[in-house]
C-alpha cells in the first residue's frame, strides 16, 4: 500500500470518528437539553409551550451538529481530491521523465 493510500486510509477513518463523535455528543446534549423542558411538562406548567420549546432547540441543536457533519465530509471531500491531484501531477511527472530518456 502506498503512502498517499495509507494517509487517505487514516483520513477516512478520522472523518468517520469525528462523525461518530459529533453524533455521540449530540445526543447527549439533546437529552441534557431536554431535561428542563421534561421537569416543566410532569409539572403540568407551561405544558403546550414547553412542547413547542422543546422542539424548536431540538431541532435548532440538530442544526449544529449537521453542519458540524457536513464541514467533516467537505473538508475531506477536500483532502481527497487533494491526494487524486498530487497522485495525477506525480504520473504526469513519470510521464515526462519518460519521455525525457
Amino acid at each position: 500500500m502506498k503512502a498517499a493510500e495509507r494517509i487517505e486510509l487514516l483520513k477516512d477513518m478520522i472523518q468517520e470518528a469525528i462523525d461518530d463523535g459529533a453524533t455521540s455528543v449530540e445526543d447527549v446534549h439533546q437529552h441534557i437539553a431536554g431535561l428542563p423542558f421534561d421537569a416543566l411538562e410532569k409539572l403540568g406548567l407551561f405544558e403546550e409551550q414547553a412542547a413547542s420549546l422543546k422542539d424548536k432547540q431540538r431541532k435548532t441543536i440538530g442544526l449544529v451538529y449537521d453542519t458540524i457533519r457536513k464541514v467533516n465530509q467537505e473538508v475531506g471531500s477536500l483532502i481527497s481530491e487533494q491526494f487524486a491531484a498530487l497522485e495525477d501531477a506525480r504520473t504526469a511527472s513519470r510521464n515526462m521523465d519518460r519521455n525525457d530518456d
